[in-house]
């Protein structure tokens, strides 16, 4: 006999906004190759980049930020997920000397579904996202698709 209760194996396929900014090197090249890099990943789907947008550094200096907001849906938990990022930006050249320093990629997840956690390790939603228009600019842009 046939079991007629639906099985619940289907993976649950995540929201997640993630800020992405760089004011080193190649800055728009390496937008670009992360968000790449990213769609290549095995438990990451749908990814919608949203356009530029160009910053000056908040409570930094150096050469103006070029930013963006991915929309993605992914397999992952956001701490797997945060791994994920912050192995992308190490292998992008992300050094932390102190912080706010000039970087050569920045990726945050912004948002989870509407998980809200504070915690040491990732605060959901980004606590200073709502104060930052090179977040909210592009975020507003992927929210309205």
């Amino acid at each position: 006999m046939i079991d007629p209760t639906p099985t619940t194996d289907e993976p649950v396929w995540n929201t997640a906004f993630i800020g992405l900014g760089a004011n080193l090197g190649e800055a728009h090249q390496t937008l670009l190759k992360a968000i790449e890099t990213l769609g290549r990943h095995a438990d990451i789907r749908h990814l919608q980049l949203s356009p530029f947008y160009s910053s000056a550094p908040v409570q930094s200096h150096g050469p103006d930020y070029v930013n963006a907001v991915a929309r993605l849906e992914t397999r992952l938990t956001p701490y797997a997920l945060l791994d994920v990022l912050q192995a992308l930006e190490t292998r992008f050249g992300r050094e932390r000397p102190y912080r706010n320093a000039p970087r050569t990629l920045d990726l945050d997840i912004l948002l989870f579904n509407n998980l809200v956690q504070n915690d040491p390790a990732l605060t959901l939603p980004h606590p200073r996202m709502h104060e930052r228009a090179f977040v909210l600019q592009p975020l507003k842009t992927l929210r309205q698709t």
